[in-house]
């Protein structure tokens, strides 16, 4: 698939996303939009999956571990065909298959439920240790947030996957540098963040997560790590292309109203398909 069509794409799913939240009255908005990027490609160009058959066995699995970015999933999800577009304006609505956290059986093409931050790398661990004690080569994607690196869960699961060499799990951390009370560095600092993990054991790569080039070049990389799992720090701008929600961590976990929808949404349209370009396109 070509640059310009993922990035036609990402910018249907961030339109989606704004549809969603307006309708639900709820949620979260510069997370979602600022990892666009990143869940295309992996769920258009880069990830082995069949939308009609969403429990084929030689499929890769998508773990998401900060859950409360779920409308970018079922954005995306929607997009990629496994459930109607229609469906994403019942965002956490009672009844509603797409709840404010996924929940694993209510939706084909789900690998798990997430809701407390920092679970999402054990279940991703656990499921590359299940698949290599079966002899399975599927590959395992777990995406998770800098700001839930300050649960301890996340560093068990990182210290086991480094023991085991799961060589077959991939975590993407969204490094977009905020959390609900303001900037990771303030609230509890990260950094050296990259040393940390290679401290583990893990192959530790970077890349902007807004360069469609970029992505698809690191993530193919980390495909070919045999050694040791993979850990990926995505540079992305929480609420990319809507201008008033970059970088803001007030909009971490807050959804627009009407009007700031529509401000969104003639922001986004204007865009259409545009890339970020470099010596990668």
């Amino acid at each position: 698939m070509k640059l310009e069509e993922l990035a036609h794409i990402a910018n249907e799913v961030r339109q989606d996303i704004i549809r969603s939240l307006l309708q639900a009255g709820s949620g979260h908005s510069a997370g979602p939009l600022g990892m666009a990027d990143v869940f295309t490609a992996l769920f258009f160009e880069v990830a082995k999956l069949d939308p009609q058959n969403p429990q084929w066995p030689e499929r890769d699995y998508i773990v998401l571990s900060n859950g409360h970015i779920c409308p970018l999933l079922y954005a995306v999800m929607a997009q990629r065909g496994f459930f109607p577009r229609e469906e994403l304006l019942t965002l956490r609505k009672f009844g509603s298959r797409l709840q404010g956290h996924p929940h694993r059986e209510a939706l084909p093409g789900l690998e798990n439920s997430s809701g407390p931050l920092g679970s999402g790398l054990s279940q991703a661990a656990g499921m590359a240790y299940g698949l290599r004690m079966d002899q399975k080569k599927n590959r395992v994607w777990c995406l998770g947030s800098d700001g839930e690196l300050q649960e301890g869960n996340v560093w068990e699961a990182a210290m086991f996957a480094g023991k085991y060499r799961l060589n077959h799990l991939c975590y993407i951390i969204d490094r977009n540098n905020i959390q609900i009370d303001g900037l990771t560095e303030n609230v509890m600092p990260l950094e050296p963040l990259r040393a940390k993990f290679e401290a583990f054991n893990w192959h530790v790569l970077e890349m902007n997560g807004h360069n469609f080039g970029d992505i698809l070049n690191t993530l193919s990389e980390a495909k070919a790590i045999l050694e040791k799992p993979t850990c990926v720090i995505a540079h992305t701008i929480p609420g990319e292309n809507v201008g008033f929600m970059e970088e803001r961590f007030e909009w971490h976990g807050k959804s627009p109203n009407a009007e700031e929808a529509a401000l969104a949404l003639k922001e986004l349209r204007s865009l259409g398909g545009k890339i970020e370009c470099s010596d990668h396109c």
